[in-house]
C-alpha cells in the first residue's frame, strides 16, 4: 500500500500566522475609539476655558512686564528687567511681603488653632451643636464686599459699636481709630479676617474628625487615656492631612488677600495694611503703571507655586502616594 505525501498547506515560512481579527476584536476598538473621542469631546471645552480665561493671560503678564506700559495699545517701550529691578527696591512691596509674612504667622498661631478648638468641641454630643456649627459657618457664606462694609461700621472712630461697647463696660481708653490707626489696623484687619475665614477652616476639621472611627478614641478611653492624651495620640495624628490641606489654603489665601483688604482699608493709611495685591491694583488701575503691576502679579504667581510646590513635595507627599496607591489597587 503506498501513500503520497501531501504537504500541510498551514505551515511553511509564506505563512501568515498573525490572527485573524474577529467581530468581537472589531467591536472593542471601535468602543476604545468612541471612548477616547469622548473624552477628548468633554475635556476640549474645559481646555479652551483655561486656555483663554487662565493660560494666555498669565503669558500676557508675564510679556508685559518686560515694558513701561500704561494699559493702552500695545506695549512697545521695551524695558527688560527693570520693573523687577525696581520691584525689590520698593519700600511699599517690600512691606508687603512682610505683611505677608505677619498674616500668614498669624493665622497658623492663632485662627487654625481657634477652629480646631471649636471644632473638636462641636464634635461632642452637645445640644444645639447642629445650631453653633451654622452660626460659626456662616460669617463664610457672607461675600467679602458685606463683610468689610459690616466691619467698616463696627470699628468706625467714636461713632462705631466697637467704641460703644468698650464704653458701656467702662474701657473707653481702649478705643480707638482701629483701621486708621497704623499701629492697630493690622491687628484689627486680622481680626476681621480671622471672624470671616475661621469657619471655613472649622468645617474642614469637623469633616475630618468625623472620619475617625470611634472605636480608635473609644479604646484608648478603655486603655485609660485622658481627654488630652486621646486628643494627642488618637485624634491628631488621624486630623494629619486634614490639617496640612487647611494650612495650604491659608496660606495661599494670605498671598493672595486683596478684596477684603481693599473694602476695609484700602492699603492705609499710608500703606500699613496694603497686600501685594492691593499694590497691584494700586498701580495697574489707579496709576495706570500696568507693566509694573504685571512684574508684582508676576511675583506673586512665582511665590505661590515655589510653596506650592514644596509643600506638596515635602508636606502633601505622604498623602499623596497614599491616594496614588489606593486608587492604582481600585483598578487592579
Amino acid at each position: 500500500m503506498t501513500s503520497t505525501f501531501l504537504p500541510d498547506k498551514r505551515s511553511g515560512p509564506d505563512v501568515d500566522h498573525r490572527p485573524v481579527a474577529t467581530g468581537a476584536d472589531r467591536g472593542r476598538a471601535r468602543r476604545r475609539v468612541l471612548h477616547w473621542l469622548t473624552a477628548v469631546g468633554f475635556q476640549v471645552p474645559a481646555l479652551v476655558l483655561f486656555g483663554t480665561l487662565v493660560l494666555l493671560p498669565m503669558l500676557f503678564a508675564l510679556y508685559t512686564a518686560f515694558f513701561r506700559w500704561g494699559g493702552f495699545g500695545m506695549p512697545e517701550d521695551f524695558i527688560g528687567g527693570d520693573n523687577f529691578t525696581r520691584l525689590f527696591k520698593d519700600p511699599v512691596f517690600l512691606g508687603d511681603l512682610w505683611r505677608c509674612l505677619v498674616l500668614v504667622g498669624l493665622s497658623l498661631l492663632l485662627q487654625l488653632p481657634f477652629a480646631l478648638a471649636l471644632a473638636v468641641a462641636l464634635n461632642q454630643k452637645i445640644r444645639g451643636r447642629a445650631v453653633y456649627r451654622m452660626l460659626f459657618f456662616a460669617p463664610y457664606i457672607l461675600s467679602e464686599a458685606i463683610t468689610g462694609v459690616l466691619f467698616s461700621m463696627i470699628f468706625a472712630p467714636d461713632d462705631g459699636l466697637a467704641d460703644h461697647l468698650l464704653g458701656a463696660v467702662g474701657l473707653d481708653g481702649l478705643g480707638g481709630e482701629w483701621f486708621a490707626d497704623p499701629s492697630t489696623v493690622m491687628a484689627t484687619l486680622f481680626l476681621v479676617m480671622t471672624w470671616k475665614y475661621f469657619g471655613f477652616h472649622m468645617m474642614l476639621y469637623l469633616a475630618g474628625l468625623q472620619s475617625i472611627p470611634a472605636e480608635l478614641t473609644e479604646a484608648a478611653l478603655i486603655d485609660g487615656a485622658g481627654p488630652w492624651q486621646r486628643f494627642r495620640n488618637v485624634t491628631l495624628p488621624l486630623l494629619a492631612p486634614t490639617l496640612r490641606i487647611s494650612v495650604f489654603l491659608s496660606v495661599i489665601g494670605s498671598i493672595q488677600l486683596f478684596d477684603l483688604v481693599w473694602i476695609v482699608t484700602a492699603g492705609g493709611p499710608d500703606h500699613h495694611s496694603e497686600t501685594m495685591a492691593v499694590t497691584m491694583f494700586q498701580y495697574g488701575f489707579k496709576r495706570y503703571q500696568v507693566g509694573y503691576a504685571s512684574a508684582i502679579s508676576v511675583v506673586m504667581f512665582g511665590i505661590s507655586l515655589v510653596f506650592a510646590l514644596a509643600y506638596q513635595r515635602f508636606v502633601l507627599r505622604r498623602d499623596l502616594e497614599g491616594a496614588t496607591t489606593t486608587m492604582r489597587g481600585g483598578g487592579s
